[in-house]
């Protein structure tokens, strides 16, 4: 079994005889500590409307609110132990995989959960096109 080693009380695994694990991995095991469940956040401002033209935009105000809530809770993003992305457009998504993954690293760094993307028909606000949900292990 591969592993990525351990930290912030999380094992991050990915077995060889999987496809490579790029942007996630494949499993993550909890070593310790307490989990916060991080609820759906979206491109929501602070005045509680959408902001952000595209999916890049929303996916990066929809990450550091899910950071916002993380840090509240006293945690990390190298906490993070899974993300779901709910977005209503896959094919926008892929074709701003590579965007994303600059997002991902200026706000989160190159610990990757284990993830998951999750084409829905639509988001609780119309306007929203992603919506991040968590679960992260403090030590």
């Amino acid at each position: 079994m591969g592993t990525d080693g351990t930290q912030g009380g999380l094992e991050r695994i990915n077995p060889p005889q999987l496809p490579p694990n790029t942007g996630f991995s494949h499993a993550v095991r909890a070593t310790g500590g307490n989990l916060v469940f991080l609820a759906g956040q979206t491109a929501l401002c602070a005045q509680g409307v959408i902001v952000g033209e595209g999916i890049v935009a929303q996916f990066e105000l929809a990450l550091a609110n899910l950071l916002s809530a993380l840090r509240a809770s006293g945690g990390e993003p190298d906490h993070l132990a899974k993300l779901t992305v709910y977005c209503v457009n896959i094919d926008d998504y892929r074709a701003h995989a590579a965007d994303l993954g600059r997002v991902w690293h200026r706000l989160v760094g190159r610990d990757y959960p284990a993830m998951a993307v999750i084409g829905v028909s639509r988001l609780w606000d119309p306007e929203a096109l992603v919506e991040l949900e968590a679960t992260a292990v403090l030590p």
